[in-house]
């Protein structure tokens, strides 16, 4: 693949951050905010009313009873029957029913020592009749500061099996208490020796032919632990009575089968005493226990589209484990399900600037409707800390061929700090200037709420931020301390402060998942100063191995985990094992764009034209190496890989030459000089598609039907672009159909029309 491999690389601009209502505050509430953070203490709040006839005013004022000040608050409260709220000061409101969830202005969020909020509490317009709202909590503690009520005792457990090395109990539901129950421990003396879920749990690490003496005790979602259960006294089985193995469990089988699970059952095997369990094998990991009188399992963390083989033994009650059953190979079903082709489409952190296009177009475009997976990029890496990175506002150097163009470079305020306008925001409701939340990432919050099917995810790295990537996945302490700080930062939502926003957890929920474009592991063709080693090849694989398992320690819903991938044999065979990042990987996205091109310093391929997003090898490509989106993909269905594990990018964008010669091939493969003028004037030889087809006077369009090509020409000495249009969408849709592939990605949604052109040519391709 030539030197470029994404248009449109990140890039910050200069900008004016007008924050009017810092202006306006009074001294008094810019010394609040200039008052030191520190650690959380314990507050309590007061509720107060006003009535002013037609409504009536609701006031929490905050108060710190502690020696030291406490740096940020959040109120939650349940609105009585018959009460609403309108407007809200001093803090910002989140009503999901009747529940209310208020968090600070920045401007109120320390309250000092001894101190309280007022004279800037937060208040809300009330309608209804005037009425104190129910269960109000500070910072999850009661406002009257009084104790959390725990869970009660569960019920006396019970022993429903053992084994050598492991007591299998029920119980009774604990009730009562503030919060729900989460979790149940059970304990031998004060040592807890396993955790549940559920009401019923097998403890596992006992020794043989002991008695134990256990209790149970409930815990809520908070963390507070209730009162221990009546004890039940039970041994474990003594296994010099027993030495024969069971027989092999008969019959393995997949009763259901999803993306992410695959649902097993047997038939029962037999023992001279009694089967007391089967366990289950993924491979050689056990990754199942049940009890003998269960002839059936589900297994889940699993990635969608992949093979799996299982294998199950009985085991008996001295531990005696049978032979393995026959083994059974299942292959999970894709991400959106049989006959059907998934969409997915880059969302540029920087578009809200010069390009003006905001998460917002991605709805009035009609692409919302039509996506299923948002990437939203690029997020950088720390360059000395090679841990995800939020949170800064360095931006990048105008020099595209600088080392360290991207080097620390981000942008927090297109994040999480811009306070987005009526008119830019998803639901019309611009944001306040001081909520936690504000910029892209709370549009495509809003996005997610008016699109529940759709996915989001972060990507991270891209041309521009790849420069650490070989250094993050070195070794195995720092593969587990960036995918960490990656989970806590994107997933988790633990945003650094930033002008008032920012914060542990406000961000949670907004990324289904996470998005690798590395470009390139183990190759020096990446963009100058790129860190590689002839290592990254096995470093990537045990890299997105770290992801997928940290993403599947999370619990809930499976949290996706793609990459951009190249299209160029060369790079796949230096820094992509096809044999194993699969089983990791749930979508990658192939490269099918940036084939040749020439960028804005001239140092790509200025002095001849070339097809850029072709599907098949042209003939008369002059070039050394004859890239195609058939070729890509070929590279990858020979090496085995699931075509339902694939998608082919499509370029919204298209690449351009000037003084063009014809040729007699109307431009096709001729001599230039240089890259033509873009859309941008640092971004030379690049424009979105609307502008190209909109912009340039006596352009031409042509298509190849051999090379699947679509390109313009403005005639002799003119310029020459190359991009796809709703014919080439249309000829590559049918192409991926009948290759079984996954889907398209496109990069990226900005260079579309208004009303969504070659998104709408994408979906019907797709139908």
């Amino acid at each position: 693949m030539s030197a470029r491999s994404r248009a449109g690389r990140p890039r910050v601009r200069s900008r004016l951050l007008a924050l009017l209502s810092v202006l306006l505050l009074p001294l008094a509430a810019l010394t609040a905010l200039a008052a030191p953070a520190n650690a959380a203490g314990k507050l309590t709040a007061t509720f107060t009313t006003a009535d002013n006839g037609s409504w009536w005013q609701g006031t929490y004022i905050v108060h710190n009873d502690n020696a030291t000040a406490v740096s940020g608050w959040t109120l939650e409260f349940d609105l009585p029957a018959g009460v609403t709220i309108g407007n809200s000061y001093n803090g910002t409101a989140t009503v999901n029913g009747r529940h209310v969830t208020a968090t600070a202005a920045f401007y109120n969020s320390t309250v000092n020592a001894h101190g309280t909020t007022e004279p800037y509490s937060f208040w809300f317009v009330g309608n209804g009749p005037v009425t104190a709202p129910l269960n109000c909590r500070v910072n999850g503690d009661k406002c009257d500061g009084s104790a959390d009520v725990p869970p009660s005792a569960p019920g006396t457990p019970t022993v429903t099996e053992s084994t050598a090395h492991t007591l299998a109990l029920s119980w009774p539901a604990a009730t009562g208490g503030d919060f729900p129950v989460a979790s149940y421990d059970v304990l031998s003396g004060s040592t807890v020796l396993a955790s549940s879920p559920s009401t019923g749990v097998l403890v596992t690490g006992l020794t043989p032919a002991t008695s134990y003496t256990l209790t149970v005790r409930a815990k809520d979602s908070r963390g507070n632990t209730g009162p221990l259960s009546a004890g039940v006294t039970a041994s474990t089985f003594d296994p010099s009575t027993d030495t024969s193995p069971p027989t092999a469990p008969a019959n393995l089988r997949a009763t259901a089968v999803g993306s992410t699970d695959v649902t097993l059952a047997w038939n029962a095997a037999t023992d001279n005493v009694r089967v007391a369990a089967y366990d289950v094998y993924q491979g050689g990991t056990l990754v199942a226990t049940v009890t003998g009188s269960t002839l059936g399992a589900t297994v889940g963390s699993l990635s969608p589209s992949t093979a799996y083989t299982f294998t199950v033994k009985a085991r008996d009650a001295a531990d005696n484990a049978s032979p393995a059953s026959a083994p059974l190979t299942v292959t999970t079903s894709d991400l959106v399900g049989a006959g059907k082709y998934a969409r997915v489409g880059y969302f540029v952190q920087w578009g809200i600037y010069g390009r003006q296009y905001f998460v917002k177009n991605l709805d009035t475009s009609g692409a919302a409707a039509k996506l299923d997976v948002v990437n939203y990029a690029f997020e950088n890496i720390d360059p000395v800390n090679l841990t995800c990175q939020a949170g800064v506002t360095k931006g990048t150097t105008a020099n595209p061929e600088d080392p360290d163009q991207g080097t620390g470079a981000g942008d927090a305020d297109a994040d999480y700090g811009r306070a987005m306008s009526a008119d830019q925001s998803v639901d019309g409701v611009a944001d306040d200037g001081w909520g936690k939340l504000r910029g892209n990432l709370n549009q495509l919050k809003k996005l997610k709420a008016k699109y529940p099917n759709l996915k989001v995810v972060v990507s991270l790295g891209g041309w521009t931020y790849s420069k650490y990537f070989s250094d993050a996945a070195a070794t195995d302490a720092s593969r587990q301390k960036f995918v960490k700080s990656c989970v806590d930062t994107w997933i988790k939502g633990n945003l650094p402060a930033y002008n008032g926003a920012g914060g542990d957890g406000v961000a949670a929920g907004i990324f289904d998942g996470i998005d690798l474009d590395w470009e390139w592991p183990g190759s020096a063709d990446g963009h100058p100063g790129n860190h590689w080693s002839a290592n990254d090849k096995g470093n990537l694989t045990l890299l997105l191995a770290e992801f997928r398992k940290q993403l599947d320690a999370l619990g809930g819903s499976h949290k996706l985990l793609t990459a951009f991938t190249p299209a160029d044999p060369a790079k796949v065979a230096a820094g992509w094992d096809l044999s194993k990042i699969f089983g990791s990987l749930d979508i990658a996205n192939v490269q099918g764009y940036d084939f040749h091109g020439s960028g804005s310093d001239n140092s790509w391929e200025p002095n001849r034209t070339g097809h850029a997003s072709n599907l098949y090898q042209d003939p008369n490509d002059p070039y050394a190496t004859h890239f195609s989106v058939d070729t890509a993909v070929q590279t990858y269905l020979n090496a085995g890989v699931n075509p339902r594990k694939l998608t082919i990018g499509f370029p919204f964008y298209g690449r351009g030459w000037q003084s063009v010669a014809d040729g007699g091939a109307n431009g096709a493969w001729q001599s230039a000089n240089g890259a033509a003028p873009g859309q941008f004037s640092d971004e030379a030889g690049t424009r979105g598609y609307n502008n190209l087809i909109t912009s340039l006077s006596g352009l031409k369009v042509y298509h190849d039907p051999k090379s699947v090509a679509t390109y313009g020409y403005t005639g002799a000495g003119g310029q020459w672009w190359t991009f796809d249009d709703a014919w080439s969408i249309s000829q590559k849709t049918a192409y991926l159909k009948s290759k079984n592939l996954l889907g398209g990605m496109i990069w990226e949604m900005s260079g579309d029309t208004p009303s969504g052109t070659l998104m709408s040519a994408l979906d019907t391709g797709l139908k």
